[in-house]
């Protein structure tokens, strides 16, 4: 976990310190059981971790401190799982060899073998949060899990395309990206005693924004050893994000480039150049700024504590990037 995500983690308490053991216990405990191959790359997926900052988002919604529940511990776990989910399948899709650092499933296993490894973290994560008996969480996850795919489709249709318009972009990242965001907080207000999942739902949208527009940036800032992947993998990917679109607009030699012609790590690089001498990056990180700012400003009223871990969980969402 990153230092920032502790100071979220030490803002909630004991109890969300208990709580988010209990998530880290019970992936691992899910990680097992379906035969020793699958075991050990969903097993890899679930140690690689990450921030957590999903499965945080679940637990401060719910409370600050937030209750010790076997169903907040379930959501928690869901989200993380179907978090897991979608990168493995989206390096499939993909075909990348890094993810944070390390040899992806689908590098190191092939495709067949982290497409099975996908499918059995989303499986797992529906079968975790229906043994909690609530129906409205399996709606909520339901949703974003459709809008996921949604997302991943908007982005295929959008390969190599430079016309994107910032709306589309925005469009896709939230189907991509902000809807996960959403569902988290909408699980923890459904926890929680008189929670509101539809305002914090939007807090969630709002931050969840702001982190893909953040995560697009360092793509093209770098360096490779802190994102664990090339740099300007987007752009070998075919994809067009924020930074790209905003220096098309201020750069006549990138207005007339080809992303089919970025072909090499080092054509990559070059144009990550250019679109950083343009100012797009520093636009594109005051547009997510906004939205942090927006997500804060629009909590609905709370306890001060968990307000508190609210606005310091959105603030980690823009330091980590820093």
């Amino acid at each position: 976990m990153s230092t920032g995500a502790q100071a979220v983690v030490d803002a909630g308490g004991e109890a969300l310190t208990r709580v988010m053991e209990r998530v880290e216990r019970r992936m691992a405990e899910l990680a097992t059981g379906h035969g020793p191959v699958l075991a050990r790359y969903a097993g890899d997926t679930i140690a690689a971790g990450g921030k957590r900052l999903r499965p945080l988002l679940v637990c401060i919604a719910a409370g600050a401190p937030p209750p010790e529940t076997d169903g907040l511990v379930r959501a928690a776990v869901a989200v993380e799982l179907v978090h897991g989910a979608t990168l493995v399948h989206d390096d499939v899709l993909d075909g990348s060899a890094l993810r944070r650092g390390r040899p992806t499933v689908v590098a190191s296993g092939g495709r067949a073998l982290a497409t099975a490894t996908g499918d059995l973290l989303f499986s797992r994560a529906f079968a975790e949060l229906a043994g909690g008996g609530s129906a409205g969480a399996v709606r909520v996850l339901s949703r974003a899990s459709r809008e996921l795919a949604l997302g991943e489709l908007a982005q295929r249709a959008d390969v190599f395309d430079t016309e994107v318009s910032v709306t589309r972009y925005l469009h896709r990242c939230r189907l991509k990206t902000a809807v996960l965001f959403r569902a988290a907080c909408e699980l923890g207000a459904l926890e929680a005693d008189g929670g509101d999942p539809d305002a914090l739902g939007d807090f969630g949208e709002r931050i969840g924004l702001a982190f893909q527009i953040l995560d697009d940036v360092l793509d093209v800032s770098g360096p490779p050893e802190r994102t664990g992947k090339p740099r300007g993998a987007d752009l070998l990917d075919g994809t067009v994000t924020l930074p790209l679109i905003l220096a098309r607009e201020r750069d006549p030699e990138l207005a007339e480039l080809d992303v089919r012609t970025v072909r090499t790590a080092a054509d990559a690089a070059v144009v990550c150049d250019q679109i950083t001498d343009t100012g797009a990056l520093a636009t594109a990180r005051a547009r997510a700024q906004e939205l942090v700012a927006h997500a804060k400003l629009e909590l609905p009223p709370l306890p001060a504590r968990q307000r508190a871990a609210l606005e310091l969980a959105a603030d980690v969402m823009v330091e980590r990037f820093a």
